[in-house]
């Protein structure tokens, strides 16, 4: 478990960007619920934590595709691909992550550079 931040920190409506490889945020919805997912857009390096957080979906702020924070899944285009979900529990007042075991879907900018490619 990576803890993120205390839950009274994090108010409701915004997001925690944990600096993991690859970043990972934790978003505190209105309706009180926490959820995490990998931090980057599918579609083009853009942080999550910085796009528009409503009901349990999350707007990247580049070019507006929307994930489902519940499962990852992209509700929006340009973005093809889920972002993954990780699991989220509060001990003792602190937000702690469980990274999951699955593939990260990186943009293909970022898939390149990982790869040694232009990026």
């Amino acid at each position: 478990m990576i803890p993120a931040c205390r839950l009274a920190d994090l108010p409701r409506g915004e997001a925690h960007r944990l600096d993991t490889d690859p970043p990972v945020s934790v978003f505190h919805t209105d309706e009180g619920e926490l959820f995490a997912i990998d931090d980057t857009c599918t579609h083009q390096d853009a942080s999550l934590a910085d796009g528009w957080l409503e009901g349990c979906e999350v707007e990247c702020p580049l070019h507006a595709s929307k994930f489902d924070l519940r499962t990852g899944a992209v509700d929006s285009p340009p973005a093809k691909l889920a972002v993954r979900t990780h699991e989220v529990v509060v001990e003792e007042g602190v937000i702690q992550v469980r990274l999951s075991a699955a593939a990260p879907n990186p943009p293909p900018c970022v898939a390149a550079r990982l790869a040694g490619g232009p990026g």
